[in-house]
């Protein structure tokens, strides 16, 4: 069997791989800002891109610190997460109809992406509910547990950035397209509006 050079064997990494990947490509709030971002233009996009790979960064860290055996024992605390999570993309929506944000003919603001692209991607309970429940048990117990949890955080956070980063550019390409077209100035409702769904739904699931 072989054994990488952080601790796991290969037949693991790659199993690890897989549930990354295929949550990663589930349609959810990570997505979806992205690609409402990528609609007003490749450095917003990009920049939510890398926001949200840098949030995995934040949920790997809770995993290593146990935040895990917190949830299970207050459950409330795992409701919290959901209800905080919700309530700011429903912030995002109503910010985005009030600042044009998601029109692409509309300059924003250089950094907010980056950092709303972190929290949206922190206050996810999917991506929370993934890392507390499952990354332990890729990573194992003993000595290098903390350094093999880290090293699937990273390569987690990698194929996030490089997933999105896709989905910005194709997103940036169709709003370039638009910019010149009366649909421009509907973008805006249509990536407020995004926002203000998944705050909805993410209330009621």
């Amino acid at each position: 069997m072989t054994t990488l050079a952080f601790g796991l064997d290969a037949a693991t990494y790659l199993a690890f791989c897989g549930a990354a990947v295929a949550l990663i490509l589930a349609p959810g709030p990570d997505t979806m800002y992205v690609l409402a971002r990528g609609l007003d233009g490749r450095g917003p996009g990009v920049r939510s891109a890398f926001g949200i790979a840098t949030g995995v960064l934040f949920h790997t860290l809770l995993a290593a610190l146990g935040a895990a055996a917190l949830f299970r024992t207050v459950p409330e605390a795992a409701a919290a997460v959901k209800y905080v999570g919700a309530a700011y993309l429903v912030y995002l929506g109503v910010t985005a109809l009030r600042n044009d944000e998601f029109d692409p003919t509309v300059e924003t603001e250089s950094g907010a992406s980056f950092r709303r692209g972190v929290l949206v991607n922190a206050l996810n309970p999917k991506v929370a509910l993934f890392f507390l429940a499952f990354l332990p048990g890729f990573a194992g117990q003993g000595t290098g547990a903390g350094v093999r949890m880290a090293s699937l955080g990273a390569t987690y956070a990698t194929l996030t950035a490089l997933y999105l980063s896709v989905v910005a550019l194709g997103a940036d390409r169709l709003g370039s397209r638009l910019a010149e077209t009366r649909v421009a100035s509907a973008l805006n409702y249509v990536g407020a509006g995004t926002m203000l769904l998944l705050g909805v739904v993410l209330v009621l699931e």
